[in-house]
């Protein structure tokens, strides 16, 4: 530090500017005083711009030789502080975190496999990875080697329901670890071939008939879920059998029956729930003759009806099985390739200005995603315009107004009852449930 108050004591000294702010001035003095000459007698403008010339370059002269001290005092300043704080090179990113979980990284590649219909290859990733673990224990590297899986089945069925392998090893002759029990074998396998072979029947042969089975025998979960997929499947089974055509018969009105008897049949058990689309797809049998220009084309004219339904069907599957629509090592590959040139050129930028990356929990800038990999909205408080945390969550009041928890508890003031800052009803703080977003 002595280099550094010897260099700020120098500095004070040569970065006096009094003296240049006095010859300033005289400059200024001097170009006045010629421009009230000319003002004064305009004849003499061309005379007295010829005597200024001289001065004024003398004066700009005195300047530079004022501000050379200055500059150089503070070289001397920037080059004692960049010895003191030598530059450090930004903290790349560690793998040390991914390294030290090996369970994880292996249960999202098997569990993309699996989700790609790849088992063959699982299997084989598996029994490597058994043979590591043998190996890695027979070498006495216990604190490095892979924990064993029985099974693809096992261990994912497992990972499924605990969402993490357990912490006691089992013995040799029972199970291994991240296998409940032996009867449990394949288990996710036979989910997965279930859901391709309804997937292939719905995309390619246009078949409903595995689909719409799968959801009557899944009809309970399916509605606690709130999912419409029996009634989706249902509605294009009806507009199948309405719009399709039998070569061996002459009846124009034979599509439109077989979809009447298949209405009369299936569309009771919706009318509770789906009475305006059904009404709308009984009302469509009176344009039969002429759907393309009737107000139901949409309905029956939808080229990606077939794809929607298959997704649809995926995206319920895999719900029931507590599983994501997409494979979260998919999801996460092609988000942090989405994100990637945004970071390379933080940290480049940060590198070169020499910042630091302050933020703990964020990131320093925006990276923009489809909507399709946003999973987490975040919420901001519409009273304090704070962002919601862990310990600020936000509170629902039974009026459906949310708001950050200080912000309710500021609110409340402790009273026993309060009133939503945004409506007339009362309620009690404690009434207030936390939102999960």
């Amino acid at each position: 530090m002595e280099g550094i108050i010897a260099a700020h004591e120098q500095l004070e000294k040569r970065g006096n500017l009094a003296k240049t702010i006095q010859d300033v001035q005289k400059t200024i003095d001097l170009l006045q005083n010629a421009r009230d000459s000319v003002a004064n007698d305009p004849d003499s403008a061309a005379l007295t711009m010829a005597k200024l010339k001289q001065p004024v370059k003398q004066s700009f002269d005195k300047l530079d030789d004022d501000l050379k001290d200055v500059n150089k005092g503070l070289n001397q300043y920037s080059k004692a502080l960049d010895k003191k704080f030598k530059k450090n090179a930004l903290p790349t990113a560690s793998t040390k975190p991914l390294a030290e979980q090996p369970d994880l990284i292996n249960r999202a590649i098997v569990m993309h496999l699996l989700r790609e219909g790849k088992f063959e290859v699982a299997n084989t990733l598996v029994s490597q990875l058994n043979e590591r673990a043998r190996s890695g224990q027979d070498d006495g590297m216990e604190d490095r080697r892979p924990r064993p899986i029985s099974n693809v089945g096992d261990a994912i069925k497992s990972w499924v329901q605990e969402l993490a392998y357990p912490e006691a090893w089992e013995a040799e002759g029972g199970m291994e670890m991240g296998s409940p029990t032996g009867r449990e074998r394949g288990w996710l396998q036979e989910k997965f071939t279930e859901m391709y072979h309804i997937l292939d029947s719905l995309r390619n042969q246009h078949d409903l008939g595995p689909a719409i089975e799968w959801a009557k025998s899944h009809s309970r979960e399916l509605e606690q879920r709130g999912s419409n997929l029996e009634f989706e499947l249902g509605r294009l089974k009806f507009v199948e059998l309405f719009t399709s055509e039998d070569v061996m018969s002459d009846d124009p009105w034979e599509g439109p029956t077989r979809a009447l008897e298949y209405a009369r049949t299936v569309f009771p058990n919706f009318s509770a729930r789906y009475i305006r689309e059904t009404s709308n797809l009984l009302g469509s049998l009176a344009f039969s003759a002429n759907l393309e220009q009737s107000p139901y084309e949409a309905m029956f004219f939808n080229q990606s009806a077939w794809e929607e339904a298959s997704a649809s069907f995926t995206r319920e599957f895999c719900g029931l099985l507590g599983l994501s629509e997409k494979s979260p090592l998919y999801t996460a590959v092609t988000a942090g390739g989405i994100a990637l040139p945004v970071l390379e050129k933080v940290e480049r930028v940060m590198a070169q200005t020499r910042g630091q990356w302050t933020s703990v929990n964020e990131l320093p800038v925006e990276t923009p995603l489809p909507t399709g990999f946003r999973f987490h909205s975040i919420f901001v408080c519409p009273v304090s315009k704070e962002q919601g945390t862990d310990a600020n969550p936000p509170m629902m009041l039974p009026c459906g107004h949310a708001l950050a928890k200080e912000s309710l508890d500021a609110h409340a003031r402790g009273k026993p009852r309060m009133k939503c800052p945004y409506c007339p009803v009362e309620c009690a703080p404690k009434e207030a449930k936390r939102l999960f977003i």
